[in-house]
């Protein structure tokens, strides 16, 4: 079947291609590869990948493109889903013999509800879903491919057996051929990478057991599955050659340094190649570690320090102490690895006193740059339901975006109101960045780069901007 693979138009500046994390208009505007998408298309012969968001690729586009194919695929999150859902609506009733199905965590846990609540769709693929799209596509009979649930011909909702993890990450094809093939690099930017950049995944999977992490707990699971060193340094090469543009690769990977001496060893490779790499990492990479990757070309850690209470990290199982992530941060300043730091306020244990002893925590390691999100109970994670059962969360009206795509603080506590969590964000950006330090720091960027110079000022634009959308919705 022609097979058509879809990240559907929604909210505008909707980035629902950041897959495990916060599906949700940022403040600053930035777009994430749809690599999950881009993987089971690189499966399946004669396909079509669109990236509707960053393309800017609207609804009546889709519905035209879509008159063509046999199958359409789209990724869904919980925040997206009714919106897919009329997408998928309006490209059957355009194309009634078109087949539609989903994947994505949100089907992953609720295949049944999500079925039931899109009369719309077909089928959704459960889980590690790449080879199950790819029988799909080849035209198996649906009631025997593993992880799939469908509506057969009496219009009854059938859930197969689950497939079994995916192991041997050398047989997935290359992802960058479809990117090179369907998508526009210079659509994606990241405010901490540079543009433009290629982002990929490495491995799957992620030992850590952080609560709120969803991917990992609905999809990816808890064993880092990787990719071969040469496998990897391959599609590098192929994607230098593709895009000599790029000015940065990023490694996707849940926790890349989970591997540290597989790390190593794609860093002394890519050093030979003179790239310029980033990646995930956990705060407790050793000093030792830190300068091998450095030596090989890496430029930027995005970290996730969540929170500077050591009770919130042991309630959310972070299998981190403040003490170590400082050391960490520490031996990156001294080395000149960049950080951009990720925390997360809202989470259980959070009172207004922990929101201000994170705020002094990141102010004191001082990372290059932040990013401040509002704590998420995704269906599926341990986090939702804790939340449930304790009380901080209404289920029923658990919306994790407002009508727009901005995040909202759906959690709450007795002594902390959904209204207390939201403010305290903008709080948290204007403390950190407004410094005399950090904005003497950004205007030296700036003042070396005509480039970064653009970028900043079009990012502070957006990001008072972003700001006043805030205040706006929360009036």
């Amino acid at each position: 079947m022609r097979t058509l693979f879809l990240q559907a138009p929604s909210f505008d500046g909707f980035d629902g291609g950041a897959g495990s994390r916060y599906q949700a208009k940022r403040e600053i505007k930035s777009f994430w590869y749809p690599t999950w998408l881009a993987q089971p298309a690189a499966l399946v012969e004669n396909s079509k990948l669109i990236d509707a968001p960053p393309h800017k690729t609207s609804l009546a586009d889709v519905v035209g493109q879509a008159k063509d194919f046999d199958l359409v695929v789209a990724h869904t999150s919980v925040p997206s889903f009714k919106s897919d859902v009329k997408v998928i609506e309006a490209l059957k009733e355009a194309n009634p013999n078109l087949k539609a199905g989903l994947i994505g965590a949100k089907v992953a846990v609720n295949a049944e509800g999500s079925l039931k609540d899109g009369a719309a769709i077909d089928f959704v693929a459960r889980n590690e879903f790449d080879f199950t799209i790819k029988e799909v596509a080849d035209g198996n009979d649906w009631s025997q491919i593993k992880g799939l649930s469908f509506r057969n011909n009496q219009g009854v909702i059938v859930h197969n057996e689950d497939r079994p993890i995916l192991h041997d990450m050398d047989s997935l094809p290359f992802v960058t051929p479809v990117y090179k093939r369907d998508l526009v690099m210079e659509n994606y930017f990241i405010g901490y990478l540079k543009h433009p950049y290629i982002s990929i995944y490495t491995g799957r999977g992620c030992k850590s057991r952080c609560t709120f992490c969803l991917w990992p707990q609905t999809v990816g699971g808890h064993t880092y599955r990787t990719r071969s060193v040469g496998h990897v340094i391959e599609e590098i090469k192929w994607a230098m050659k593709a895009f000599p543009q790029t000015r940065e690769f990023f490694f996707d990977d849940d926790t890349f340094t989970d591997n540290l001496p597989r790390a190593e060893a794609i860093a002394k490779e890519l050093g030979k190649l003179g790239v310029t790499w980033s990646c995930n990492a956990k705060a407790n990479v050793p000093y030792e570690s830190l300068k091998k990757l450095k030596d090989g070309g890496l430029r930027l850690l995005l970290v996730g320090y969540e929170s500077g209470n050591q009770q919130i990290l042991h309630n959310i199982k972070k299998g981190m102490r403040i003490e170590v992530a400082e050391q960490f941060t520490r031996d990156c300043h001294k080395l000149g690895v960049a950080i951009h730091g990720t925390f997360i306020l809202g989470l259980p244990g959070e009172s207004k006193e922990t929101i201000r002893e994170t705020v002094e925590f990141a102010k004191r390691i001082n990372p290059h740059t932040i990013q401040v999100s509002l704590a998420a109970p995704y269906p599926g994670t341990f986090l939702y339901d804790q939340a449930v059962k304790n009380g901080w969360l209404d289920a029923a009206n658990a919306e994790l975006v407002d009508d727009s795509g901005i995040q909202i603080a759906p959690l709450h506590y007795p002594h902390l109101s959904h209204g207390e969590i939201f403010n305290s964000l903008e709080g948290f950006y204007k403390e950190f960045y407004f410094r005399p330090s950090k904005i003497a720091s950004i205007v030296g960027e700036m003042v070396r780069s005509t480039d970064m110079m653009k970028r900043r000022l079009r990012e502070g634009v957006e990001f008072f901007q972003f700001l006043r959308e805030r205040r706006e919705h929360a009036a």
